[in-house]
């Protein structure tokens, strides 16, 4: 039996825009394959007001966790916009486990968020 699903949706996105203190802004979509082979992430973003993203890739090796800052995801030369609210559709090729994280440090109080995401049956 495997664990983790195929797909994971995360509704509320958004990348702070500004930093301040030494800590930067960021979000991570944090992917744990217990499976032994590698697999292949597909994040697809989607927004209020603009065409989605689709089709961003990583790879997450077999037995292993990846932390993917999704600042670095791209598609054509184009990436996630920061202060601009959306949500992520994670699909991969065999079964994981993702978790969610943001870390806002928009004013010296910092606060971190981490939730599960939310796994399609």
């Amino acid at each position: 039996m495997s664990k983790g699903e195929l797909q994971w949706i995360i509704p509320d996105g958004y990348i702070p825009p500004t930093s301040s203190g030494q800590l930067e802004s960021h979000e991570s979509i944090c992917v744990l394959n217990l499976n032994q082979d590698e697999v292949t992430v597909t994040v697809n973003v989607f927004f209020e007001d603009r065409d989605p993203l689709l089709g961003m890739q990583s790879v997450i090796p077999g037995q292993r966790t990846k932390h993917i800052r999704t600042a670095t995801l791209q598609k054509g030369g184009e990436n996630i916009p920061t202060g601009v609210p959306y949500a992520m559709e994670v699909l991969s090729s065999a079964p994981v486990i993702v978790q969610y994280s943001r870390l806002d440090a928009t004013q010296a109080e910092n606060a971190l968020m981490s939730v599960m995401a939310f796994p399609v049956k």
